[in-house]
């Protein structure tokens, strides 16, 4: 077991990870599935350098003062809200948020209606979260603005993919090549294990989900990842464990017979990371269930590394907003030095 607490480390990318244009190659950042490895390498470069010079307090940027972003949730998420949020106001753009329960939509008016009244406002980027698979990409395809995802029903949420693994890319020193990674959990209901699968196959990881057979979709062993049914073996297969969130809600549904037996059966805890022979790298989205999916002694240990995706979370956020939105300003500072970025003086 690690001794203490990994601390980060700051990554001089080899000249492979280096891209020859330092922009995406999207308008939109709809799911991991439309990015290129290129794209993944390029933002993790970028939040770094962004991390390193704006998420210390008293530091902020300028970069979109001329930008004004509509936060549209219609499903609730004060995580990723709040980690957008501040990305948004740390890089100086203007900042709207539009919350479903008191909105439009429940007064009947349509998801596009209510958009196309917010393009009418001259707004620049829509980040959206809806229960609808689909709704970032229906939207991209009618409405002006850049629209970014932050999560579409059961199928993508690729921000949070981008930070978990960004979190991984710094602790590998970027390589993904060798490593393996398993995802615990709702698979089946879960869009951040698809995106998860996607940036992680891109990077060169393997990947294995694990979980009861009923929260597990049929055939995606079509997407090149293993497939376990007990814990213990998975984590034997893997460097790192992605824990996902049991969702209370899908309780009613019969998919597994309690929660303790869920944590009896697929939960990780201190014995079952006593009795490793590696290291092994603890990650979860958040919120934690705990004493579901992990016991206090393992989300708090030294293992763990949820408090660093929730710090790059933010960063990869800014990253992604800058260079959808300022491309010009970071393509000509962007070297293999870094992102010389735009920042007003620290307050004293």
């Amino acid at each position: 077991m690690l001794a203490a607490r990994l601390e980060p480390r700051s990554l001089a990318p080899s000249a492979g990870d280096i891209t020859s244009t330092p922009t995406l190659s999207t308008r939109h950042l709809l799911g991991i599935a439309e990015l290129k490895r290129e794209d993944l390498l390029l933002v993790f470069r970028t939040a770094l350098d962004m991390r390193e010079k704006l998420l210390r307090p008293g530091h902020a940027s300028d970069l979109l003062a001329e930008r004004t972003i509509v936060n549209l949730f219609a499903e609730s998420s004060t995580r990723t809200r709040s980690s957008f949020e501040l990305a948004e106001q740390r890089l100086g753009a203007n900042v709207l948020n539009f919350q479903a329960e008191s909105s439009s939509f429940g007064k009947g008016e349509t998801l596009l209606d209510t958009v196309r009244n917010i393009e009418a406002m001259h707004i620049d980027a829509i980040v959206i979260r809806h229960s609808v698979g689909g709704a970032p990409w229906f939207l991209a395809e009618r409405c002006r603005p850049v629209f970014i995802n932050a999560g579409d029903g059961r199928h993508e949420h690729p921000t949070q993919a981008l930070l978990d693994c960004l979190t991984l890319y710094e602790r590998w020193d970027g390589r993904f090549e060798g490593r393996r990674v398993v995802i615990v959990g709702d698979i089946l209901h879960g869009r951040v294990a698809l995106s998860n699968i996607l940036a992680l196959r891109l990077l060169g990881a393997e990947v294995a989900v694990c979980g009861p057979p009923t929260l597990i979709p049929r055939g995606i062993e079509d997407l090149g990842v293993r497939v376990f049914n007990r814990l213990e073996p998975a984590l034997e297969f893997a460097d790192a464990v992605n824990m996902l969130r049991i969702q209370r809600e899908r309780q009613d549904r019969g998919l597994f017979p309690s929660t303790g037996e869920y944590a009896k059966y697929f939960g990780l805890n201190r014995r079952r990371m006593a009795s490793m022979k590696k290291d092994l790298l603890v990650l979860h989205p958040g919120p934690i269930n705990r004493g579901i999916e992990l016991d206090a002694e393992t989300a708090d240990g030294p293992s763990s590394v949820i408090l660093d995706q929730v710090e790059n979370g933010v960063a990869v956020r800014m990253a992604v907003l800058a260079l959808l939105l300022a491309p010009s300003a970071i393509a000509a500072t962007h070297d293999r030095r870094g992102i010389e970025v735009p920042r007003t003086p620290a307050v004293a």
